[in-house]
């Protein structure tokens, strides 16, 4: 939700405690994990898949256990206000950004409730009225998943602005519609930039990159209505196999090689990519997250998604070789011993990788399914 007022969430480090007992000759010994709210070696997952009285297949989130207590709570707050279940994970991504899952007000509900911030001492009351809250924008929002996250954030407004703006959510729009607010409310003293990186922008009103921040939470897919599901089976088998490549084809003439680049809008309007970000891009393009725009490398796309086979790879599978080091390049399979890329001397380019050609030679069998 609009978060203008609030400081983002500190990191909070539990440490480890060690508890010996001595009963009768037995030891007894046990050890609370140390857990931080970045909660980046000891998250949790959450596969919902179904709730009483039906619900669908959905993706995973990936939160901390603070977190992953509310998903009972969630479901049962969903079921009560009619939103499907395959919402619950988005939520849960939701509240690990707004607050870790700790608090009174884990999904910071009390400005939209009541329109002050604390006013919320409940976290049953905070599920609760965020759910409903959610429900809320997501309609307004005409099940734009992303106006609908952004707009949790922002509030409402920035529904209508979108609405006059094309219609769908961009992030552009989303910085843009941050700078008309700030620019409102800077003469107050009270507003501050949550990201350092939009100080340049003076785009300080609310947390315009909060899509992103909510995402990295979440892997799964956003399907064409608007809705999470589960993460693609990949390949011409699935949806997202024929869909990705045919986004990433798009880009063929309209880019070049740029080593680090693909990490900012900037670039990605300019056409500037390098092999690993315009993966990133391709597969965002038909609502696959595979991690932050800033942050992707081949070795973070090597972790995610499922390991195939090479001899069961399929269009859309993700194919690594190893150029300048080990998975030193990445690109998509397209069939035929074709891989769809982004190449040092085309650009987004179809390349080869049959046996004998530059890439067929460094191709090293790992395989990915996202």
């Amino acid at each position: 939700m609009h978060i203008v007022l609030q400081l983002i969430p500190k990191k909070y480090l539990i440490g480890g405690t060690l508890i010996l007992l001595g009963l009768s000759g037995l030891l007894v010994m046990s050890t609370i994990v140390a857990i931080t709210g970045e909660f980046e070696k000891d998250s949790q997952q959450s596969d919902v898949t179904e709730i009483e009285g039906g619900g669908i297949g959905v993706g995973t989130a990936n939160v901390s256990p603070e977190v992953m207590k509310y998903q009972p709570l969630l479901e049962k707050h969903a079921q009560k206000h009619g939103l499907d279940a395959s919402y619950v994970p988005i939520m849960m991504a939701l509240m690990m950004q707004e607050s870790g899952g700790r608090g009174n007000d884990p999904m910071q509900s009390s400005e939209s409730f009541c329109g002050s911030v604390g006013c919320i001492s409940s976290p049953e009351l905070s599920v609760d009225k965020g759910v409903l809250h959610f429900k809320s924008v997501l309609e307004k929002a005409h099940y734009d998943l992303k106006l609908c996250l952004q707009s949790y954030n922002f509030g409402g407004g920035f529904i209508n602005y979108v609405m006059k703006n094309g219609g769908k959510y961009t992030p552009e729009l989303a910085i843009s519609f941050s700078q008309l607010q700030y620019q409102k409310v800077k003469h107050t003293g009270n507003y501050h930039c949550v990201r350092p990186a939009m100080v340049p922008y003076s785009a300080c009103y609310g947390d315009a990159k909060y899509v992103d921040a909510v995402l990295k939470y979440y892997t799964g897919t956003i399907t064409a209505d608007g809705k999470p599901a589960a993460p693609a089976s990949g390949g011409s088998g699935g949806k997202s196999g024929v869909k990705v490549i045919d986004a990433g084809k798009t880009l063929i003439g309209k880019t070049r090689y740029v080593f680090g680049g693909g990490r900012s809008q900037s670039d990605i309007n300019a056409g500037r990519f390098d092999c690993s970000s315009f993966v990133r891009w391709a597969f965002e393009q038909v609502g696959v997250n595979v991690g932050p725009m800033s942050g992707v490398t081949t070795d973070t796309l090597k972790t995610q998604g499922q390991a195939i086979n090479p001899k069961d790879m399929k269009p859309g599978d993700v194919v690594f070789f190893d150029t300048y080091k080990i998975d030193g390049h990445v690109g998509i399979y397209v069939g035929n011993n074709q891989f769809l890329g982004c190449q040092g001397k085309t650009g987004v380019a179809i390349a080869s990788m049959a046996k004998g050609t530059y890439f067929g030679e460094r191709f090293n069998g790992r395989v990915k399914r996202f």
